[in-house]
């Protein structure tokens, strides 16, 4: 953008004269117009150089100082007078003035007529604006052959850095450095120095819209730095920060750097695209698994797992990662859907480097994540504990935790991941659950430790006939349905929901559970001797 300075310099403005005292003539000028109406200052736009005769204060120059403040409070950039018609002289008051607010006053001499000096004004204005707007679509034609070459965020920060060279920083929604210019590679202080300077406010400002903060740099001196929201998601924005703005060369423009914003969130919404699609291919291997049946051996789960960091261990466990509602967030389903997936790119970017051997994923229509613990850790709740802090530190994200038990086969995956449902379903009638909550057996085959195992298991056949142990694939979907079943209180609708069944398959599976069985399921007496048998069947297999 250009300034008085420079307009001032030119030699075809040679004979225009600052009367006032200023230092300092770096205002910026967009614009030039003629008027001789005492109240312009509400009819023009920013940065303007006000042109006049001063016709109207023949007599009066005091009259001038209220156009003065007027121009002042509306950010013009200068007022130029013609001398020797209307006006000889400029009062001396009103050059003091005018120096004690900051407003420049240029004296225009009587030879120079206002329409031509305004048309070289316009016409210099308007050759440097085009030069601005053809540079600014040449970056973005550069930065378009980026995109379309698939290049990395790194290489893109990279390449804006030297086109505009100053510093600059492009931060994930959960505000870590994803990316820096070279600037910060030539020693100093990290990219990560100057945004930790920023306080979560700051954050919150950025995201509704472009904002400048001061800050320090290596030598303690304050310095400018301009925050971008990169507006991918609408809720959970990137953020691209520029350092001592004010330093970026002639002529790069405002514009030019609008034209290379657009095309990053371009790339960045295409990666993001593209990540989606490969975690739809990981959603639909993990959601068979979890479907799978129990007695099907007939697909090797490990090597089609291969790419989706299923391994071959001696421990499974499912948990379910959460995200807890606030009264203004807990029926927006588009803020849920986005808070869901920056939370699983999170974890995806933070758990491993605390846990080996963990599977994230998410299953179609939920917003929960799915982690698929394949190591023991003994330490994995104070690692979760300490991940949701360190998240409700940066983003307004209270995230927990729901675990299923331990399954030493790939087959009992499925069923890990219901109790973690179970779990999960538990901390809802909890006023203050805990960050991480387990699933908790009934407990009723403790009961029966002292009775003989074959009284056991004559009373599990009797009360469950052809459910007590079954082989045939039928006989275990009907046993898995009704244990699911009681458990939910015998809620057709949790049943199928944790089962991803309609409801009219689990009426039907419960009727005929109720004809094998001769009983009616719901009857208390029945559900509770039920219970028993199942829970007592699961233990002496």
């Amino acid at each position: 953008m250009k300034t008085l300075q420079d307009l001032l310099s030119l030699p075809r403005f040679s004979d225009l004269v600052v009367l006032s005292t200023h230092k300092n003539l770096n205002q910026p000028v967009e614009s030039a117009e003629i008027t001789e109406t005492p109240d312009v200052a509400n009819f023009i736009p920013k940065h303007t150089i006000i042109l006049t005769t001063a016709m109207n204060y023949k007599g009066h120059q005091m009259d001038l100082k209220k156009m003065i403040d007027e121009l002042k409070d509306h950010e013009a950039t200068a007022l130029g007078v013609k001398t020797g018609r209307f006006i000889e002289e400029i009062d001396p008051e009103i050059l003091e003035y005018a120096s004690k607010v900051d407003l420049p006053i240029i004296k225009i001499p009587n030879t120079q007529p206002l329409g031509e000096l305004l048309h070289q004004i316009l016409s210099y204005l308007w050759n440097d604006k085009t030069q601005q707007m053809t540079y600014a679509f040449d970056i973005q034609n550069r930065f378009s052959d980026l995109l379309m070459h698939d290049v990395s965020n790194a290489r893109f920060i990279a390449e804006f850095g030297k086109i505009i060279n100053v510093p600059i920083i492009l931060l994930s929604p959960w505000r870590n450095v994803i990316a820096h210019s070279r600037h910060f590679s030539e020693g100093g202080k990290p990219a990560s120095y100057y945004v930790n300077q920023l306080t979560f406010e700051d954050f919150q400002k950025t995201e509704r819209e472009q904002t400048s903060f001061l800050i320090e740099d290596i030598n303690q001196k304050t310095i400018q730095m301009t925050s971008y929201p990169i507006k991918v998601n609408h809720y959970f924005p990137f953020y691209l920060m520029i350092l001592t703005p004010e330093n970026i060369p002639y002529p790069i423009s405002e514009f030019a750097i609008d034209q290379a914003i657009l095309v990053l969130t371009l790339m960045l919404y295409k990666n993001q695209e593209v990540q989606k699609s490969f975690e739809h291919l990981q959603t639909d291997f993990y959601s068979q698994l979890l479907d799978a049946k129990t007695s099907q051996v007939s697909r090797n789960w490990l090597d089609l797992g291969k790419n989706y960091q299923l391994i071959n261990s001696q421990s499974y466990q499912m948990a379910i990662a959460y995200c807890v509602s606030s009264e203004e967030t807990q029926h927006h389903m588009r803020y849920q859907k986005e808070e869901g997936q920056v939370v699983a790119n999170w974890l995806t970017e933070q758990l491993p480097l605390k846990q080996k051997d963990v599977a994230i994923f998410k299953l179609r229509n939920t917003n929960n994540i799915l982690l698929l613990f394949q190591t023991p850790n003994e330490n994995i709740d104070s690692i979760l504990e300490e991940l949701s802090e360190k998240l409700q530190k940066t983003l307004p994200i209270t995230l927990r935790f729901a675990f299923g038990g331990v399954y030493d086969t790939v087959n009992g995956i499925g069923d890990s991941y219901l109790e973690a449902l179970a779990a999960l379903e538990s901390t809802k009638a909890l006023l203050y659950p805990s960050v991480v909550q387990h699933y908790q057996q009934t407990g009723l085959s403790g009961l029966f430790d002292k009775i003989n195992p074959k009284d056991v298991r004559y009373f599990c056949e009797k009360t469950l006939q052809n459910l007590a142990y079954p082989t045939d694939p039928s006989m275990v979907e009907l046993r898995k349905t009704l244990k699911y079943f009681l458990a939910y209180n015998c809620e057709i609708t949790k049943t199928a929901n944790v089962l991803f069944l309609h409801r009219n398959t689990i009426k039907y599976r419960i009727k005929q559970c109720e004809e094998l069985l001769g009983l009616s399921v719901q009857n208390p007496e029945s559900s509770l001797t039920l219970r028993v048998a199942l829970e007592l069947s699961d233990s002496t297999k």
